[in-house]
């Protein structure tokens, strides 16, 4: 299976579109996408025959462009699928980090694409990885951007549901601050109570998450974690 390429602009946007954990990563730019030769081509256009045609010829699944992408870097930001399962059947790795420590399933859950990033889990990225360099991990990041059903996938795949980053946020801790309290966070938060989810976590100024979503006038959230017992 494998998608549409998106424009560069809107690619841009959705991946920009939030702070810490999510924020900063950078996918191809147009000028990158013109530049591209040989596997960074392919991966980026999802031309899976010229691929095979470059491996058998010694092409070089570990190769990095300037900003440190992998071809398979390349080939999760456009949700090539069949190049992806090839680049790692040819010795690619999939768990490797570009230069702001993302892998393809953070680079999924980012985007909100729940089959490139069911994928990039069969083909062994792990959900355990910690990444990005607010020393996070995809749980955290789509928690932040209240995207429910990849919080869903990537808790049934193990990620650690109460890994404290860098600024001392948890999942549940973003899915409240960085969240609007609406609709998408509320179900996102629901994901992290019914996985069990550590409801109690402070911040580092010692706000918990039902102290964040009570400052916030989050009621349902504030409703939904009393509810599950939290302080």
């Amino acid at each position: 299976m494998s998608r549409r390429l998106l424009p560069v602009a809107s690619l841009a946007a959705a991946v920009f579109a939030g702070a810490p954990d999510a924020g900063a990563q950078v996918p191809p730019s147009s000028g990158e996408l013109a530049a591209y030769r040989g596997l960074f081509e392919v991966a980026a256009k999802g031309d899976a025959t010229r691929l095979r045609t470059l491996l058998a010829g010694g092409a070089k699944v570990a190769d990095r462009d300037g900003y440190r992408r992998t071809p398979l870097h390349v080939a999760a930001y456009f949700g090539r699928h069949d190049v992806m399962r090839e680049l790692v059947a040819a010795g690619a790795d999939p768990n490797a980090l570009e230069n702001d420590r993302y892998d393809i399933v953070t680079i999924a859950a980012v985007a909100n694409d729940l089959p490139t990033l069911k994928v990039a889990l069969a083909i062994g990225c792990k959900a355990t990885n910690v990444t990005s360099r607010y020393d996070g991990t995809a749980l955290i990041a789509a928690a932040h951007l209240g995207h429910a059903e990849v919080v869903a996938e990537l808790i049934r795949s193990g990620a650690p549901l109460d890994h404290v980053n860098n600024l001392h946020w948890t999942a549940v801790i973003e899915a409240v601050v960085l969240g609007d309290g609406g609709p998408r966070h509320q179900a996102t938060l629901k994901h992290l109570i019914d996985a069990r989810a550590n409801l109690n976590l402070a911040d580092r100024n010692g706000q918990t998450p039902l102290a964040l979503a009570r400052g916030r006038g989050y009621t349902r959230m504030v409703s939904m974690l009393e509810a599950a017992g939290a302080r």
